[in-house]
């Protein structure tokens, strides 16, 4: 492969603790190799089999299994979700604050729906993205992670007249559970994970010192590792507990770019496939632009500058236009909140990931690299 000197000294200037790179087709890797330590404080090596963390790129994984169950009439895109839901039959949007600092709530003039919850258009937010709503948790004492009551938040919009990054799939997680009986993990390992040959992929409420830990920059460029696991708590987030593995989730790509399918079993029909990648968001919204609220967990990101996002069923944001590195228009792609990003060029029939496990998310230096990356798949397409 063509660029791999270049794409390395990209690495090795980045600074980062460790990483692993990885380019797959629909067929087969084309590139994968591991860089530095999964632990810089312990000297712990990267494998290109060490599990990450890999957070929000899970929302993809739990789009799937929703699209799976409304082939199967279990669960209806267009639905008020709160009949399965109770949390979200009447919900209520915040409006903001009065003289006193209360919040100022009334009740959202439309129902929610699946298709808001995995469009991002439901006005379900982070409270790490956005300011209000951070007041508005801390106040209401509904900061816990891993808590299910965490969830139960205010919109920020009435359904369908918005775009922000949230906890929709998280909810959409819990519609699945509902429908299945099943945990999400479950549901995963049964129509997921387990049928993509997905080993090392899953919920895990506690982590290994051996594998890859989330690192934070010291002013003299060294690191410090602090415990962070996202996988534990009451329910299974399908917004982002997941991790896996560089290898493991390329299974995954590559079932995308495969339509549905890898190594003859079928995940998703074609039809559920091409829905999972094809823009649904209205046009007069944009998706992918993200803000701070908590600026040490995550940066200010806009991955598509001068150009609208469009996002899937399938968890995935679109770029209409040529994207900054050079993949084609209609590619899809997302991150997770510890560096963690990966794309799928349909065109090219191309995919490749790049796993790190630093904090804040948007570290300069991962998406440099993450760049790179893409520039030397596009070159030896």
């Amino acid at each position: 492969m063509q660029g791999i000197a270049e794409f390395e000294a990209v690495v090795a200037a980045a600074n980062l603790p460790g990483a692993v790179a990885l380019i797959t087709d629909s067929k087969e890797k084309r590139y994968a190799k591991a860089f530095g330590m999964a632990d810089a404080v312990n000297g712990v090596p990267m494998r290109e089999d060490t599990l990450f963390q890999i957070a929000s790129m899970t929302k993809a994984l739990t789009s799937v299994a929703v699209l799976q169950l409304v082939e199967r009439g279990k669960l209806d895109l267009d639905a008020p979700v709160g009949t399965i839901l109770p949390e979200l039959a009447e919900p209520q949007v915040l409006e903001g604050f009065d003289e006193a600092g209360a919040a100022i709530l009334r009740p959202a003039r439309t129902d929610v729906t699946l298709r808001h919850l995995l469009l991002h258009t439901s006005g379900c937010a982070y409270t790490f993205m956005n300011a209000d709503l951070l007041r508005h948790a801390m106040a209401a004492g509904k900061m816990a992670g891993g808590k299910r009551a965490s969830l139960d938040l205010p919109l920020m919009f009435d359904p369908g007249t918005g775009w922000q990054y949230g906890t929709g799939i998280d909810w959409a997680g819990l519609a699945v559970e509902a429908v299945t009986g099943m945990t999400l993990g479950e549901w995963f390992e049964r129509e997921i994970t387990g049928p993509l040959g997905m080993t090392r992929t899953g919920f895990r409420a506690t982590w290994d010192p051996g594998e890859a830990q989330v690192h934070v920059r010291e002013a003299d460029f060294g690191f410090k590792t602090q415990g962070m696991v996202l996988g534990g708590g009451e329910y299974h987030n399908g917004g982002g507990g997941l991790s896996s593995t560089a290898g493991d989730y390329a299974r995954f790509l590559r079932m995308i770019l495969r339509g549905g399918e890898l190594d003859g079993v079928r995940v998703l029909s074609p039809e559920m496939a091409r829905l999972a990648r094809e823009d649904a968001l209205p046009p007069h919204l944009s998706a992918g632009e993200m803000t701070t609220a908590m600026p040490s967990l995550a940066t200010a990101f806009d991955p598509l500058p001068g150009q609208r996002g469009g996002w899937t069923l399938g968890g995935f944001l679109v770029n209409t236009e040529t994207g900054p590195a050079g993949r084609a228009p209609g590619s899809l792609h997302w991150a997770g909140i510890f560096n963690c990003y990966y794309w799928i060029d349909t065109d090219r029939d191309l995919a490749g990931v790049i796993l790190a496990q630093i904090a804040p998310f948007a570290d300069a230096a991962v998406l440099d690299t993450f760049a790179a990356l893409e520039r030397m798949a596009c070159a030896n397409a």
